[in-house]
């Protein structure tokens, strides 16, 4: 009885001892299992390199952001410049569709705001002043008789504080920058904070926020030059532009608002289904012999929508199309008309007349001028947001 008692233990124990082994088993397999997908998950990289000191004597560096997918763009920290931008196209070959230079010396000899952060205030304000609250503000009147773009040294000039932060399947830049109060004429502390996201998706976001501990105005945008076909010898007349806009800004001689609104209908300015740029920019009209071409701003349609299509841009022999959403009630549509062959390209030779085009979400120009159109003034204890995505895609 003893033996056939331990025999009976024995053959208990080994039989426990066995589903024991085999219940780890499987628990390693889950595991193994595990970690197999989570080296299949869509990893986003950010690598960090000098990009050159300015006249100065500030720092700059170049952030690299890449998508798993193999989409990737460049941003200094100077003016938040986005220096590349690498996409698919039809044959998903990466190829860089955004003008700027190969060295921060150009751009801080001379850019036209490639790629940049605009800031304190995108686009025009009328002679260079505005008033709140009884009192008038004087700015740099640094194109024409008007403010354009932040002034002399907007935020397209300034060295920003960067933060590089990496998800799992997005990688982050984000840059801080304090405006002190009387910056450009401007009143106000104002911290600005604009992050860039770039997912796997192949969606470029940008996030604008900002605080000031006096009342003052702010329209903070990005100001990228976009060549879809990726040769920026070529001109941009054969892409074909959407924008979700029934009503347009007319502008008087120096391209200020006049203070109406357009309806596009029978106009050169109607672009609600997408129509190739070159069809009417050379047409007899009188709001395009002002601009020069294209450089108008369009009321988005659906503005109650919050985030919402604003327009596309589609280049059919690359195939390559870029959708722009966003939360603002204006866009900016500027075709390169005062690009002159004067500055050199980062592919060689230079920048001829319209080879690249800005789709910049924005508020209105002039507002804190303009009666009527929606308030860009920021008060203290309030928060400014805005967001804008660029989505790539081909077709």
């Amino acid at each position: 009885m003893n033996i056939q008692k331990n025999y009976m233990v024995g053959f208990a124990i080994m039989l426990f001892a066995s589903l024991n082994i085999q219940c780890k088993g499987n628990q390693k397999e889950e595991k193994s299992t595990e970690v197999t997908d989570t080296q299949k998950m869509e990893i986003a990289t950010i690598e960090k390199t000098a990009f050159g000191t300015t006249p100065e004597g500030e720092s700059v560096d170049k952030y690299t952001l890449k998508n798993q997918k193999g989409m990737e763009v460049a941003i200094i920290t100077y003016g938040g410049i986005i220096t590349s931008l690498k996409v698919p196209n039809k044959d998903n070959v990466y190829e860089d569709v955004v003008l700027g230079y190969d060295s921060l010396a150009k751009y801080t000899k001379s850019s036209p705001y490639f790629g940049a952060i605009i800031g304190r205030y995108g686009n025009r304000i009328a002679k260079g002043k505005f008033s709140l609250d009884g009192k008038e503000y004087k700015l740099a009147t640094n194109d024409g008789p008007n403010h354009l773009h932040g002034g002399a040294k907007g935020f397209d000039k300034v060295v920003w504080t960067a933060v590089a932060i990496k998800g799992d399947s997005t990688a982050s830049l984000k840059l801080t920058y304090l405006s002190k109060d009387l910056e450009e004429g401007y009143p106000g502390n104002l911290k600005a904070v604009v992050t860039y996201t770039l997912t796997n998706d192949n969606v470029l976001e940008v996030l604008y926020e900002a605080t000031t501990d006096k009342k003052t105005i702010v329209n903070l945008t990005q100001h990228s030059y976009f060549n879809l076909s990726a040769n920026f010898s070529k001109t941009i007349l054969d892409h074909e532009i959407a924008i979700n806009a029934d009503t347009f800004i007319p502008v008087d001689a120096t391209l200020i608002p006049t203070g109406k609104l357009t309806d596009v209908t029978n106009t050169p300015f109607d672009f609600r289904a997408a129509k190739v740029i070159g069809k009417d920019i050379e047409a007899k009209d009188d709001q395009l012999k002002k601009g020069l071409g294209y450089d108008h701003c369009w009321i988005l349609n659906n503005q109650n929508e919050g985030f919402k299509l604003a327009a596309s841009a589609y280049h059919p022999e690359s195939g390559r199309l870029l959708e722009i959403y966003s939360d603002e009630p204006g866009i900016q549509f500027y075709t390169g008309n005062f690009l002159d062959g004067t500055l050199p390209s980062k592919t060689g030779g230079t920048y001829a007349h319209r080879t690249g085009f800005c789709l910049e979400t924005q508020h209105y120009p002039d507002s804190p001028n303009q009666k009527y159109f929606p308030s860009t003034v920021l008060n203290p204890g309030e928060k400014y947001t805005s967001k804008t995505s660029f989505k790539f895609s081909v077709k």
